[in-house]
């Protein structure tokens, strides 16, 4: 049987890039198809590697698990979504294989089309996330800075300006800080708007779950996109971060 390098690289390329991408819609994030390629170049590579001759001891089971952890990384990050959907990515490989044996046949063809038909069912035939929830990229702007980060769309964020009526994005410290708002201010916001002014901020008050309420400042940004469209530039600041290791800095609220 002749087996073809090259056609070997590309193979693992669309399968791992069609599972990753799989991988990104069931927990609910944008596709992020530029790290998903990234990753899918690094499996592949791997798969190519294996088939060298001498190299048939890198397929052992401890290889390939350092790949696939390697592949997470690229494609997902290091935090608590990324092992999330590292481990959807393991179960999409094995409903792979499945669906390749019941087809009966390792051709380039079958195999590529059973990858399309799981990246197709997570992208279509999944009506909400796992966990019903959802992501999206957020890009803030002001003073010359800008910030790009990940966002919760939120339903039960409900949190509004009481003057305008306009919806709230909401972000911590560490967003500010990137924005160049001191820590000082975003910790205590009325001393410190009291003390000195800034341009297009204020006070809103806020109450959650398991927390008093309390007053955060709300800056009113010179632009908000989420998405890529935008939003409302409504942005307050909380006094410690938002969704620390879960790979998203911001709340959105489910209408915007």
């Amino acid at each position: 049987m002749v087996v073809y390098l090259d056609l070997v690289i590309l193979l693992n390329f669309l399968i791992d890039w069609l599972l990753l991408m799989g991988a990104n819609r069931l927990t609910g994030y944008p596709s992020g198809w530029k790290r998903t390629a990234a990753a899918a170049g690094v499996g592949s590579v791997y798969a190519g590697i294996c088939m060298l001759p001498g190299c048939g001891f890198l397929g052992n089971i401890v290889c390939r698990i350092v790949v696939l952890a390697l592949m997470s990384v690229v494609a997902f990050g290091c935090n608590l979504s990324a092992l999330r959907k590292g481990t959807i990515f393991v179960l999409l490989s094995m409903a792979l294989g499945g669906m390749a044996i019941g087809l009966g046949t390792g051709s380039f063809p079958s195999l590529l089309l059973s990858a399309a038909g799981v990246a197709f069912l997570c992208a279509i035939g999944v009506k909400s996330p796992l966990g019903i929830k959802k992501y999206q990229p957020v890009e803030l702007c002001w003073m010359g800075n800008q910030v790009k980060l990940m966002a919760l769309v939120d339903t039960g964020n409900t949190l509004r300006d009481p003057i305008t009526g306009e919806a709230v994005l909401i972000v911590g410290m560490d967003v500010g800080m990137k924005l160049g708002i001191s820590r000082e201010i975003i910790n205590d916001p009325v001393s410190a708007l009291a003390a000195a002014g800034i341009s297009g901020a204020r006070l809103i008050p806020y109450r959650a779950v398991g927390k008093p309420g309390g007053m955060m400042l709300l800056i009113r940004l010179e632009q908000v996109r989420l998405n890529g469209q935008n939003i409302s530039p409504m942005v307050a600041f909380a006094p410690e971060e938002i969704g620390r290791g879960e790979g998203f800095q911001a709340l959105a609220g489910g209408i915007l």
